[in-house]
């Protein structure tokens, strides 16, 4: 019997099967935070290119910074006219898996240079 518990055959798959298990918790880690990274510069383009869109418009300059946030999967939260300037802020959810659902804002400025 001592010698049965003294043998080490078969401990090396346990440790590599702990190995595998490690890297692939750390993989799916480093891949929920790449896609809430890129959900941070979606949410940042569709700001910019919607408050763009608002300094650029005749009329309705809300309308329109909604309309291009739309088509780039985002919302507006926000939207200000603050003299020629259009300020916007977007939001993108985002599923992190385990994490949930989070949700990515930013903000963007436009209007005349001065």
């Amino acid at each position: 019997m001592a010698s049965r518990l003294a043998d080490d055959r078969g401990s090396a798959t346990v440790a590599a099967a702990f190995a595998c298990l490690a890297i692939t918790a750390f993989v799916a880690l480093i891949v929920y935070l790449g896609a809430a990274m890129s959900a941070r510069h979606r949410a940042q383009a569709a700001a910019d290119l919607a408050a763009l869109a608002a300094a650029g418009a005749a009329t309705d300059q809300c309308a329109a910074a909604s309309t291009i946030a739309g088509a780039m999967d985002a919302s507006v939260a926000r939207c200000t006219i603050d003299g020629a300037d259009a300020v916007v802020q977007t939001r993108i959810t985002v599923r992190l898996g385990m994490f949930g659902i989070k949700t990515a804002q930013a903000a963007a400025r436009a209007g005349p240079a001065d």
